[in-house]
């Protein structure tokens, strides 16, 4: 299964209601970050456990370690949680700048330094969200 089909084969497992705003938000994401790369993480280590709720990525960029190495991951990722919605600014040195920027102006949700969580899109200003997930892009451009 390819990427896309393992993000569709995700969105389709979500109850309906969630299941409608994990694909309008990942509609929205695509046309904010046209020619992003793709990812999928099905939440899953290297053993098979499952240690987080599946992720799907966009955009790409280089996380370095303080023991030096590196490694590829995405700059954005949207997740569905018990609650709601969680999209992931991923890479922002500055772990007050979402809460500060955006936090009052998004509307119905909790910002913490890379994490946008929300019950449903009628709670926030998706408008603010894409301007929040542009501006986390730009930021981690490499």
């Amino acid at each position: 299964m390819n990427i896309e089909q393992q993000i569709n084969k995700y969105i389709d497992s979500q109850p309906e209601t969630k299941r409608n705003e994990i694909e309008t938000l990942h509609n929205c994401i695509l046309h904010a970050l046209p020619k992003c790369k793709l990812w999928f993480l099905d939440g899953k280590d290297d053993k098979g456990k499952i240690v987080t709720n599946p992720n799907i990525g966009y955009g790409t960029q280089t996380i370095k370690y303080a023991d030096g190495k590196t490694k590829e991951f995405y700059q954005i990722g949207i997740s569905g949680n018990t609650t709601g919605i969680s999209v992931y600014v991923m890479g922002i040195e500055d772990k007050k700048y979402l809460p500060e920027f955006y936090g009052k102006a998004i509307g119905k949700a909790s910002v913490t330094s890379y994490c946008i969580k929300f019950k449903t899109l009628k709670d926030i200003n998706i408008d603010i969200l894409i301007k929040a997930i542009k501006d986390g892009v730009k930021k981690t451009s490499n």
